[in-house]
């Protein structure tokens, strides 16, 4: 049997992790949410919840791929008592990264153009109407440039996995992890200095318990915003589907694994929380409303560029901020999906990689097209591209999360293991996994993510 690629260092298996972690939803929906529930308050509840809820399972993810040395497709089946059913979520785990991939592709295409965009100038002397106009040509009148830049997505993200773990994926999301944090600094920097953008500050950082209790028309709404902390807590980790598991398949038994889990808890909060920084001083610095979704990408910050001095040199930084963090996402994914293929049909990585580059590609496209060609295709009440967000944020990472927390939990005779669990995460020296909470990880941790489950549905259809 071949042996199993390891990481060339820890630096490499925590940028990667978090890498991974670190995507869009950083970006955009952190701040957003933040501002709109009350600023630092909000941040408070949810930082509770990343440490009790996302942590404890990614450490459980982590485990089971260091334990199996195995990608989400074969682990259970190396880890599950004798007759069990556990390795059937593995073909849920692998279309959850598929899925993922079916309109991440996309979106960082959108990002590389944008970037393009911006360094050409093509933003400059816009009015508000007109970006918003350049924005909505694009993605509802221009299939053919969507298209080629979802290819060339697919092409650099393959190429980089083409190369093998530590020369490929590891080296690459090195230097783009740590450009992306130097990248941040400067970002923010320039940010909080801009004349006027001290409301913006406070708007962001400073407590406000009447918002993240009231709404704008006085209704009590503290349970809104505990479960939407508690969902942003749960979806920034990206669990459940397996991408966090092969990346710890590919390190050793050094460091124990809860300390490693912090780090990149940490790292994917900080990006976060900085990237509120650079977005709410920009927009209020330049009275520019900061709305959630892709008009604060696409519409919004082009705006804001363009009415900052130097806006289209700190534009084009920005893109390209954005781009090495959807970039780190899609390769970590990618590698997760070659693993899988590599595990269970035992090919070898340049056939994987020739394989899914062909098989992605072609499954991107009906994303691509939901927003022109085919923008009248419904599914659910909903375009394809939400479509597959919903399947796989609503669904499989929260079910995911529920799979990885009881195998690991459950007594040796129906799952993996509690005893086991433990003696795999405690291995090596760092911080120890807190063993004493099992009755919380077994009852109350699962009944949190099913509420998660349940409230997306009931905020999605009702």
């Amino acid at each position: 049997m071949k042996e199993r690629e390891t990481f060339a260092s820890r630096l490499g298996f925590v940028l990667i992790s978090a890498g991974c972690a670190i995507g869009l939803g950083n970006v955009w929906r952190f701040p957003y949410i933040v501002g709109q529930y009350g600023g630092a308050a909000f941040v408070l509840i949810y930082l509770v919840f990343l440490v009790i809820m996302g942590l404890p399972i990614m450490a459980m993810e982590f485990a089971v791929g260091r334990a199996s040395r195995k990608s989400v497709l074969a682990s259970f089946q190396e880890l599950e008592p004798k007759g069990s059913k556990w390795h059937v979520y593995g073909w849920f785990g692998m279309a959850g990264n598929y899925l993922l991939m079916m309109f991440y592709t996309t979106i960082a295409g959108w990002l590389l153009l944008y970037f393009l965009k911006m360094a050409k100038g093509d933003f400059v002397g816009m009015t508000s109407g007109q970006v918003t106009d350049a924005y909505q040509n694009l993605v509802g009148n221009d299939p053919v440039i969507q298209l080629v830049f979802m290819a060339i997505v697919v092409l650099l993200g393959m190429a980089i996995c083409s190369r093998g773990l530590q020369n490929g994926v590891e080296k690459v999301n090195k230097i783009m992890m740590l450009c992306l944090l130097a990248l941040l600094v400067v970002l923010a920097i320039r940010a909080v200095t801009l004349e006027g953008a001290a409301e913006g500050l406070k708007f962001y950082l400073v407590p406000n318990f009447d918002n993240l209790m009231y709404d704008a028309e006085g209704n009590f709404r503290l349970g809104e915003a505990i479960y939407a902390a508690m969902g942003q807590a749960f979806f920034t980790l990206s669990l459940g589907i397996g991408a966090m598991a092969i990346f710890g398949s590919y390190i050793g038994k050094e460091r124990r694994l809860f300390g490693e889990t912090i780090n990149v808890g940490v790292l994917d909060t900080c990006v976060a929380f900085v990237s509120g920084l650079i977005i709410f001083p920009s927009a209020f610095a330049f009275d520019i409303s900061p709305d959630a979704g892709p008009n604060l990408i696409f519409v919004t910050l082009p705006n804001v560029f363009n009415e900052m001095p130097g806006g289209r040199l700190w534009g084009a930084l920005f893109f390209v901020f954005l781009f090495f963090a959807a970039l780190s996402t899609v390769t970590a994914v990618f590698e997760n999906i070659l693993a899988c293929w590599m595990d269970r049909w035992n090919i070898s990585r340049s056939k994987a990689v020739l394989a899914n580059l062909i098989l992605i590609f072609l499954l991107s496209l009906p994303c691509l097209l939901g927003n022109n060609l085919w923008s009248g295709v419904k599914i659910l009440g909903m375009g394809i591209m939400d479509f597959e967000d919903f399947l796989v944020s609503n669904n499989l990472l929260p079910l995911g999360s529920m799979v990885y927390l009881l195998f690991c939990c459950l007594p040796a005779r129906y799952g993996w293991g509690y005893q086991n669990f433990l003696a795999e995460a405690n291995q090596g020296q760092g911080v120890r996994f807190p063993a004493p909470l099992r009755w919380y990880y077994t009852i109350l941790l699962p009944l949190i993510v099913l509420i998660i489950f349940v409230m997306g549905y009931i905020e999605k259809f009702f």
